[in-house]
C-alpha cells in the first residue's frame, strides 16, 4: 500500500463497482487506498474510524442516500473532499449532491485514469464533474438572465477558462486545449472564483450563466 498519498475510501454497494474504484485509486500515483464499505451504516462507521481526504460514494445505497453520507462527512472535517460516484446523469441529482457538500461528481462509465486525475484534482480545489454531468447544469440554466455586475470584470482569457469549465473538461486538458501552463490554469481559476465570489466550478459555471459570460453552445 502506497505512504503518505491522498487517503480514500470508497462506498459503493455494488461488489464489481467496488473493485473498480479500488483498482483505479490503487492504480493511481500517490492515492493511498484505506478502506472500503457497501453500504450506509458501514460508511458511517468507516469514516469515523478513519480519517480520509476523499470520500468516493454512490448516491442509492440499499440502507439510505449516499447524500446522507456527504452531509455527514462534512460534519466529520470540512477538508474532506466528497466525489459522487453514480449512474443518475441529470442535474437533479447533481445539485443535490452538491447542496449535501460534494464537490465532484463523475458517471460510473468514468475511465479509471480519469477517475484518479479527478481526486488529484478535487484536492487541489477543482470540482470535476462528468461532461454529459455539464451539458444537463448548462440546459438547467438555459436562459437566465444577469441579475447583477461584477466589481471587477473576467478578462478575456478568463471568459474563455470559464467556458471550458462549463464544458466539465479537467484543469490539466484545459491548459492543453489553450496551450497555457496547469499553473496559469490553476491562477485563471483562482481569479474566477474571487472575481464571482464563489468556491466551486459549479458555481462558477451557475452564476456566468445568470451574469451572460457564457452560454450552454458548447462545442461539440
Amino acid at each position: 500500500m502506497k505512504q503518505d498519498g491522498i487517503r480514500v475510501i470508497i462506498v459503493e454497494d455494488d461488489p464489481r463497482m467496488r473493485r473498480y474504484l479500488a483498482e483505479a485509486v490503487a492504480s493511481g500515483d500517490g492515492l493511498d487506498l484505506i478502506g472500503t464499505a457497501g453500504n450506509l451504516q458501514d460508511g458511517m462507521d468507516l469514516l469515523r474510524k478513519s480519517s480520509p481526504d476523499v470520500l468516493l460514494v454512490d448516491l442509492g445505497l440499499p440502507d439510505g442516500s449516499g447524500l446522507k453520507l456527504i452531509r455527514a462527512a462534512r460534519q466529520h472535517s470540512r477538508a474532506i473532499e466528497c466525489m459522487v460516484v453514480t449512474i443518475y446523469d441529470d442535474s437533479h441529482h447533481l445539485i443535490r449532491a452538491f447542496e449535501s457538500g460534494a464537490t465532484g461528481y463523475l458517471l460510473k462509465d468514468s475511465m479509471p485514469e480519469d477517475i484518479s486525475r479527478s481526486i488529484h484534482e478535487l484536492v487541489h480545489g477543482g470540482s470535476p464533474i462528468s461532461p454529459m454531468i455539464a451539458r444537463h447544469l448548462l440546459r438547467r440554466f438555459d436562459g437566465a438572465t444577469s441579475d447583477g455586475k461584477l466589481v471587477e470584470p473576467l478578462t478575456e482569457r478568463e471568459r474563455t477558462v470559464l467556458r471550458e469549465m462549463s464544458m466539465g473538461l479537467p484543469r490539466k486538458e484545459i491548459a492543453s486545449r489553450l496551450k497555457i501552463s496547469l499553473h496559469t490554469v490553476h491562477s485563471h481559476v483562482k481569479s474566477i472564483y474571487a472575481k464571482l465570489e464563489v468556491r466551486s466550478n459549479v458555481e462558477a459555471v451557475r452564476k456566468g450563466l445568470r451574469l451572460n459570460l457564457i452560454s450552454d453552445e458548447t462545442d461539440d
